[in-house]
């Protein structure tokens, strides 16, 4: 059975109150008797409820974090960094994840509500935007990670997709392709943006829209699977693919040795994260980097602040992308030299 505060309060022979002054940090105590109260705690292996200090009006130093799939390596890598600048700062996190699964979304949010969390970073694209709205109204901190919604009064922390996009098709222009296929995620307005920013690049250089073909997938592998099919099957094939996450473009590159095409001298493709499966595809992925260390970093920084001072303005912070060049892409302009 997990000691209480009665147990510690018997084996330290003081008072609940005493007990109670020392885990809050108030009163008038001596420090001889709060030492031999944090030692029994220690002994005990007590841990206050966090439940309990939320029901007094106190914090309860745990943060909920809403991701729409764990699965997909970017929220992952995210998750890890976002836990390890909350320990630093003694939070824990409570992770959530919904499977872009509305209900679910719900579900989560009336968890963390009943966890009595003190704030909450949002990585998913609710369709009902009133949940969030319920937040705000119960003074209940948010930052919106990777996403924004103008209607809520919230921090903003994200990378720029537009210029993430543009970069992927200024890459593969520079490489000589003329001739593209994209795969992108529609539900997700980071999916509509980095395709915003490829095609405007392309628009730049003058070349014919009609030489783009457009694949809708969520970042999931089955779907992923599905998409790179549709692409082999095309009459008239692409040089180059860009996928707008690297989950997409490493089950691309894994379908296309199952189909006997070879990357990149058959086919090229760009990602977009810089997460661990651009590093281990083979061959290594040619993708858009999102500075993950530092999105996680901003996030807790902004959200703590909040919790801190709930009257302080909020702040949309936009961080730049950049490219990492590996082997995945086939530099066309070599080809014609040598023909």
């Amino acid at each position: 059975m997990k000691p209480t505060i009665y147990d510690v309060a018997k084996e330290a022979n003081v008072s609940i109150a005493t007990v109670s002054k020392v885990l809050n940090n108030t009163g008038r105590i001596s420090e001889k008797t709060k030492n031999k109260v944090l030692q029994i705690m220690k002994e005990l292996e007590y841990r206050p409820s966090g439940v309990a200090a939320a029901l007094t009006g106190k914090r309860t130093y745990t943060v909920g974090v809403l991701v729409p799939d764990i699965a997909n390596p970017f929220f992952a890598e995210v998750a890890r960094e976002l836990e390890n600048n909350a320990h630093d700062l003694g939070y824990t996190i409570i992770l959530c994840s919904t499977d872009y699964q509305i209900e679910r979304e719900h579900d989560y949010l009336e968890l963390l509500l009943k966890k009595q969390v003190d704030g909450i970073i949002i990585a998913t694209e609710s369709r009902n935007i009133n949940k969030f709205r319920n937040l705000q109204n119960r003074n209940i901190p948010c930052v919106l990670f990777s996403i924004d919604h103008l209607s809520l009064d919230s921090h903003v922390v994200t990378t720029d997709d537009i210029r993430g996009g543009y970069l992927a098709g200024r890459y593969l222009l520079e490489k000589g392709h003329r001739n593209f296929a994209i795969i992108t995620e529609p539900q997700r307005a980071s999916g509509r943006l980095r395709l915003e920013g490829f095609k405007q690049s392309l628009i730049d250089e003058s070349v014919n829209m009609e030489n783009v073909f457009i694949v809708e997938a969520k970042s999931k592998i089955e779907e992923a699977k599905k998409a790179a099919r549709q692409i082999f099957n095309l009459e008239n094939k692409p040089t180059a693919v860009f996928a707008t996450t690297d989950l997409i473009a490493a089950v691309f590159i894994i379908e296309a040795r199952k189909a006997g095409v070879s990357i990149p001298q058959d086919l090229s493709i760009i990602g977009y994260d810089n997460t661990i499966h651009a590093e281990l595809s083979d061959p290594g992925l040619t993708t858009i980097a999102q500075p993950i260390e530092e999105l996680a970093s901003y996030s807790i920084q902004k959200l703590l602040h909040s919790i801190e001072s709930p009257d302080s303005p909020v702040h949309r912070i936009l961080l730049a992308p950049t490219l990492v060049e590996r082997e995945s892409v086939r530099d066309l302009n070599i080809t014609k030299l040598n023909q």
